[in-house]
């Protein structure tokens, strides 16, 4: 199997992580800010800020923002470690769809999501910088980052979601424990695109790779079903 491209480790970093620092302009300085995000299917970043902070202020005046997914955690060396920053322009955006999937990563987001202050915010993507480890530094430009819409995954996304909350908990915790190594029961479907699947456990967040990209819901249901097999050790 060849190595992934720049821009499929950079997009794997951010959908599986679920906080960034955002930088703003602020009277000509650049303003940095810790915020929870989401991804859209496509891998464009997703915000819902309250127009009361200063960050939010910042980009009404200035759209033209930048986001730092880090990935270093739990290294001894930091920079050993992956991190991508993402540049581009936010503007608000009314989507059910969006929210739903938002506040589906961060739970705790759905007690002030519907707050008259707090708006949705959509990263049109310019272009990113990956930094991999020593000496692996690369641009990756919009075309390459993001992926085609999947619209009929799109549709069926909350569906699937809940099945599998529902009617396989024992098997989102097979995927944590077997297949990505992490411990505890609990673990529960947070969003499903093309990609792949995102769990979360209380605080801890992890990410479900699928072995090649899907389209629509029958291919997602087809790749959970093989990665059960897996987890059980029958695939």
């Amino acid at each position: 199997m060849s190595d992934p491209s720049p821009a499929a480790i950079a997009r794997r970093l951010m959908r599986a992580t679920d906080r960034a620092t955002l930088a703003t302009a602020r009277d000509g300085w650049p303003y940095a800010s810790l915020v929870l995000v989401a991804v859209d299917h496509d891998a464009s970043p997703l915000l819902l800020l309250s127009d009361l902070a200063e960050h939010t202020r910042n980009l009404k005046r200035t759209p033209r923002v930048s986001l730092l997914f880090d990935g270093t955690a739990g290294r001894e060396d930091p920079l050993t470690g992956p991190r991508v920053t993402v540049l581009g322009e936010v503007a608000p955006v009314d989507d059910a769809r969006l929210l739903a999937r938002f506040t589906r990563r961060h739970p705790s987001a759905e007690a002030y999501a519907a707050f008259a202050d707090f708006h949705l915010y959509r990263l049109g993507v310019a272009r990113a910088h990956l930094v991999a480890g020593f000496g692996k530094i690369d641009w990756v430009e919009a075309q390459a980052l993001l992926v085609a819409p999947a619209p009929a995954l799109q549709e069926r996304e909350a569906d699937i979601v809940q099945h599998m909350n529902k009617d396989h908990a024992e098997t989102l915790d097979r995927y944590a424990q077997r297949l990505l190594g992490l411990a505890g029961e609990g673990w529960r479907m947070t969003g499903v695109d093309p990609e792949g699947g995102d769990l979360r456990r209380g605080g801890s967040i992890a990410r479900l790779d699928f072995r090649a990209a899907v389209g629509d819901a029958e291919g997602a249901r087809a790749e959970l079903v093989r990665l059960a097999r897996l987890a059980r050790g029958t695939g």
